[in-house]
């Protein structure tokens, strides 16, 4: 028992200096940044308010500064002039985005321009059509009305919750608002329609995709968690964009059978 004690402890200690070594000689190759710790990396110093904690971690360590997240490098820019280097001399080498492992449900990743690779020929073809039917100056103005409507819907709706004494919950009308806009204008209908239970469920599901892929995730700092999911995060939205797909497959089919009885 004891030999077993000493054998485990001696492969911990080189498992660790093992990690302390290779930390020590990427850190020559990358930005200055804090020490990370086994295993966690940087993942402590983040705290309750990351934004101040990295604030004040740029002050230390400068305006360009690498943390180790769990296994995920990251380097975080602060400064107004590297930002602008990034953003805009060197746009196209900083295009890709990282993909959280909560995306990936349905190939949903695969399957959308904002996070397809840029230049990649479906993504060229989706920004085609995105530009030629919905972004393009003429389908802007023409939806001009609508826009108009669903932002006085809103007024409208804390008018009346003003009458009668009730507080507004601001994120929701919001997410209501902009949610109906997109359908009308996609589909020419309502999806939050609070007396219809498709729109119900349609609002429900795409709330609740949205509190998922913001949760914290193990995987997006642990990938060789990939495969187990502990949290469920996949698992759940896999559901939820299922779901959301089979109801936005039976409006297309709906919106079909209008127009080809010339509605």
């Amino acid at each position: 028992m004891d030999y077993m004690n000493i054998c485990l402890g001696f492969f911990f200690i080189c498992f660790l200096v093992r990690g302390v070594f290779i930390s020590v000689r990427r850190s020559k190759r990358v930005a200055p940044g804090p020490f990370p710790l086994p295993i966690i990396g940087n993942l402590h110093l983040l705290g309750h308010k990351p934004h101040i904690s990295l604030a004040q971690l740029a002050k230390k360590h400068g305006p360009i500064m690498n943390l180790k997240l769990g296994q995920i490098n990251t380097v975080v820019i602060s400064s107004s002039v590297l930002a602008k280097q990034v953003l805009q001399k060197q746009d196209l080498a900083f295009s890709n985005r990282f993909v959280p492992d909560a995306l990936r449900a349905c190939n949903h990743s695969g399957l959308s321009v904002v996070w397809l690779p840029v230049n990649n020929s479906q993504w060229r073809t989706l920004r085609k059509v995105m530009n030629s039917h919905i972004f393009s100056g003429n389908k802007l103005d023409a939806n001009e009305h609508l826009r108009i409507k669903k932002i006085q819907d809103l007024i409208d709706y804390c008018h009346n919750c003003s009458k009668v004494g009730e507080a507004v919950d601001m994120g929701r009308a919001s997410f209501r608002t902009s949610l109906n806009l997109i359908s009308n204008t996609i589909f020419s209908k309502d999806l939050t329609d609070p007396f219809s239970d498709s729109a119900k469920e349609f609002k429900e599901l795409v709330w609740n995709i949205m509190v998922e892929v913001g949760k914290p995730n193990l995987v997006d700092y642990f990938p060789l968690l990939k495969r187990i999911d502990p949290q469920g995060i996949r698992r759940r939205l896999t559901e939820y964009f299922s779901k959301v797909l089979h109801l936005i497959s039976g409006l297309i089919d709906e919106r079909i059978k209008e127009r080809n009885m010339g509605n």
